[in-house]
């Protein structure tokens, strides 16, 4: 049996309060309508996922908030990883290689250009992780462990302004 990723970039982040920190910015206007937006076109494509790990950053957990609200998904299967701010393509790598088995279809929601990165490592595949766009892996492996660079399958990328 295969595992599925969905690497999610935080939607679109408000720069209007420059003496904020950037682990603390908040989405802006037109990310707290993409997020539940792409959160709904996610859930109506009928993907599901068991279990979302995001970046604990104000924007990212704000934005897999809304996916874990949409999905349904309870206090059990979901958690924050400090690590996934600011992380590197190998550091991403090495946080999903350590994911439980138990879960085969996984969302990770996090920043660029890590996130742009980690898609082009393990599919081969150049996209453009925009904010709130989805990337639907596919893995070949049955565990996590084994996840590796170009060993993957790019199956579908969305992103809200496709709809527009």
């Amino acid at each position: 049996m295969s595992k599925k990723l969905y690497v999610v970039r935080h939607a679109k982040s408000d720069w209007s309060n420059g003496g904020i920190d950037d682990f603390d910015r908040p989405l802006n206007e037109r990310g707290t309508r993409n997020a539940p937006f792409m959160a709904d076109q996610f859930a109506e494509a009928g993907h599901t996922v068991d279990f979302l790990l995001t970046s604990p950053a104000n924007r990212a957990i704000t934005t897999a908030g809304y996916f874990k609200r949409r999905l349904g998904l309870s206090e059990s299967q979901w958690d924050t990883n400090r690590k996934i701010y600011e992380a590197s393509t190998e550091r991403l790598l090495e946080i999903l290689q350590h994911l439980d088995d138990r879960h085969d279809r996984v969302m990770l929601v996090g920043h660029n250009p890590g996130l742009s990165s980690l898609v082009q490592v393990l599919t081969g595949s150049w996209v453009v992780m925009s904010t709130c766009s989805i990337a639907e892996i596919d893995i070949p492996y049955d565990s996590w462990s084994m996840l590796s660079a170009d060993t993957c399958n790019l199956l579908s990328f969305d992103f809200p302004k496709r709809y527009v």
